[in-house]
């Protein structure tokens, strides 16, 4: 008898490995994974490259008039294993995973009508269950009745070195005092931002990650979730 599916929210501050976990989580089950960091990063590629936001401003109003023209779409690539963000018929996988991005998201994912229409799109991405979702508010506001709610956290610093020696294996010439400022601006922006704040659901389990490498993070995050599945 097939196993029945379920909705897996998964929480947390940005680089605590989230978008790992999950991605390899939907590869064991055979699930559909939804990468929703992707579609804020690739609105924020948008407004970038369109001069609606910068590190100095930020045309909202502009922005928003836009949003109709903006067409976001998965496409799965053998080769990497995993589906790529595609932006107007673009690949922009690359562009959108910089530190140049990462220093603007929070602030374009702040605005509520960018939210509006991302979620909206998220919650028809994973209608039929079966489906595991990262991001910011999967599970408080995306998927509130999500079967299992996971909310992923490690320290300021442990979060920065992780991103710093990814971007390093990028190509990146980075500095690691710019990752960490980035992580704790991201930090205070999510939390306090008005609109769908970064917090933990009631009902998730917290995952504090600091001290584990991926393996032991997978296979605690696993034997959960096959726990959850037997009891839904």
């Amino acid at each position: 008898m097939e196993s029945k599916k379920i909705t897996i929210a998964i929480d947390g501050f940005s680089s605590t490995g989230k978008s790992t976990i999950a991605k390899e989580l939907a590869k064991k089950l055979g699930y559909v994974y939804v990468d929703t960091g992707a579609m804020y990063r690739a609105v924020t590629y948008f407004a970038m490259i369109n001069d609606y936001v910068s590190t100095e401003s930020l045309n909202e109003e502009g922005l928003v008039k836009e949003l109709a023209n903006i067409k976001l779409k998965f496409v799965f690539n053998p080769e990497a294993g995993f589906s790529e963000m595609y932006l107007n018929g673009e690949n922009i996988e690359k562009q959108i995973r910089g530190l140049e991005v990462s220093q603007l998201v929070s602030k374009v994912a702040a605005i509520t009508d960018v939210r509006k229409v991302l979620v909206s799109q998220q919650q028809e991405m994973g209608k039929d269950k079966g489906v595991v979702m990262d991001g910011r508010d999967i599970g408080t506001v995306v998927f509130p009745d999500a079967e299992l709610k996971l909310f992923m956290t490690a320290s300021p610093d442990k979060r920065a070195k992780r991103r710093y020696k990814e971007l390093l294996d990028k190509g990146e010439n980075v500095k690691y005092e710019d990752v960490l400022k980035n992580v704790q601006t991201r930090d205070h922006i999510d939390t306090t931002r008005s609109d769908s704040p970064l917090k933990q659901a009631k009902d998730a389990i917290e995952f504090d990650n600091s001290d584990m490498g991926l393996k032991e993070q997978f296979e605690r995050v696993y034997n959960i979730t096959q726990r959850t599945i037997g009891e839904a």
